[in-house]
């Protein structure tokens, strides 16, 4: 089964963005794969609080990235 994990900093895709993730990465899979990896990929978006990741052994946040919280967050 192809398998796909994702992790963002939380809040900040909207709910269609995340849609968008997995339906263009599962259109990756059957690209690769054929069709018959359609009903079998599974993609997971994460979303991970907010200085709970870091590059080169920093801690970063949004604010340091000034990063924007999108306007439409749906089912975030």
């Amino acid at each position: 089964m192809p398998f796909a994990n994702f992790k963002v900093p939380e809040k900040t895709l909207t709910q269609k963005q995340k849609e968008e993730i997995v339906t263009r990465t599962t259109e990756l899979y059957v690209e690769i794969y054929g069709e018959r990896a359609r009903n079998n990929t599974m993609v997971l978006v994460e979303e991970v609080a907010d200085g709970g990741w870091g590059v080169s052994g920093n801690v970063l946040t949004l604010a340091m990235l000034g990063e924007a919280t999108p306007n439409d967050t749906g089912d975030a």
